[in-house]
């Protein structure tokens, strides 16, 4: 079985951390046996590299081509247009890989099926390649591409054609496969496949060494997320007016840090809240294992990673009740889900949560229970049942000229 993995959400050399929960599944199904992958992972064209236009500097100098974890990448450069992007942005992004799928194919890789990420624009546009290409998709929903871009008129059409021209439909959580079949796709078309965790790089830590070495002298929540308004760092940060012996540590990059080291500052809590920078997953670990809970107080989530990874460390987790994190949070050694997305309802959680404080032990235990074997399984009897439905002439290898 030869698949195509296109996504726009995928690591590179130049943003090693960015969205690697794809790369996460693709390797872990790739160790099942008779599977073989190639990605394509666009990202948009920018004209200058230099660090002081940012993540835009970023675009441009990710390379062409690379290889990661033995898997080979290419990323092809698309046009993003500002304001008036969001509607035409599957077009372009399919025009933009049309010809690096036609060279991987001229060179003898010839995929049997796309495994397209993120439903919007990235599915439609998977769509629309395998309509252009003759090979059936699946689409995996992750989050925002469900729960925020069908509120927009044009983009929810285009969602629902490409749900109805893909051959199998993949879901994080099984609260996007409810946001699917309330827009018409059938419900037998839906797979709900949560994401996994790696046990390996995330386990337990020495506590009382990790926390002599990060300096955690008070009970600590952590925060781990990129820098934007909807992850609700603001809310852990406000949480302190109402905890008087209790720190926060939040770890991310991304446009409200210089709003949020403010709002620590306005309400006097400077000294008790610290922010780091992006890490590797190795070091996330003697975060998540040195901290007394993981936060996390999104207004939208599909299956939040951060949850599992501190599971899966031993730290139990306080969570909004949003998306598929009460699909991950549903035993005492889990954690707690907060009433409300509020600074007031989250020091109610943790007095909560501290009070009936979980056996370490027993939260890894409880994360075990989520590795990725159940998940690549499910991915590979899917694909399976895909090529075994396609037209004969469908699958067939199709010779591409110039």
């Amino acid at each position: 079985m030869k698949i195509l993995t296109f996504t726009t959400l995928y690591p590179n050399a130049v943003q090693p951390t960015s969205c690697i929960f794809v790369e996460n599944r693709l390797r872990h199904l790739l160790e099942l046996d008779g599977i073989e992958a190639r990605v394509v992972a666009p990202v948009p064209w920018f004209p200058f590299s230099h660090r002081i236009f940012g993540r835009y500097g970023d675009f441009a100098r990710v390379p062409a081509k690379e290889e990661r974890h033995g898997i080979k990448i290419l990323h092809p450069k698309y046009l993003v247009i500002p304001k008036i992007g969001l509607t035409i942005a599957p077009f372009l992004l399919a025009i933009a890989a049309y010809p690096a799928l036609k060279a991987l194919r001229r060179e003898g890789y010839d995929f049997d099926l796309f495994d397209a990420h993120f439903f919007y624009p990235d599915g439609v546009a998977a769509a629309l390649l395998g309509k252009w290409m003759n090979r059936p998709i699946t689409i995996t929903a992750r989050g925002t591409d469900l729960n925020l871009y069908p509120r927009f008129r044009m983009p929810r059409k285009m969602i629902c054609w490409a749900a109805e021209k893909a051959a199998g439909l993949i879901t994080v959580c099984q609260a996007l496969k409810d946001v699917l079949v309330e827009l018409g796709v059938p419900e037998k078309k839906v797979t709900p496949l949560r994401n996994g965790v790696d046990l390996e790089i995330f386990r337990p830590v020495d506590r009382a060494e990790i926390r002599n070495k990060l300096n955690f002298t008070r009970p600590t929540l952590l925060s781990v997320g990129h820098l934007i308004t909807r992850k609700g760092h603001d809310i852990v940060i406000r949480a302190l007016e109402h905890l008087a012996d209790t720190d926060v540590v939040i770890v991310g990059g991304g446009p409200e840090e210089e709003r949020l080291r403010l709002l620590a500052q306005d309400i006097g809590a400077s000294d008790r809240v610290r922010f780091i920078p992006p890490m590797p997953p190795s070091d996330l670990r003697e975060y998540y294992g040195a901290a007394d809970a993981l936060v996390l107080a999104s207004s939208r989530e599909g299956w939040a990673n951060v949850l599992l990874e501190a599971l899966a460390c031993g730290t139990p987790v306080i969570a909004s009740r949003v998306w598929g994190s009460p699909e991950v949070v549903r035993a005492p050694e889990a954690g707690v889900l907060m009433e409300e997305r509020t600074p007031e309802a989250l020091a109610e959680a943790w007095r909560s949560l501290y009070s009936e404080y979980p056996d370490r032990d027993l939260t890894r235990r409880y994360a075990e229970g989520f590795d990725w074997e159940e998940t690549s399984r499910g991915q590979q009897l899917l694909f399976e049942r895909v090529l075994q439905q396609v037209p004969r002439e469908v699958v067939m290898r199709t010779p591409v000229g110039d």
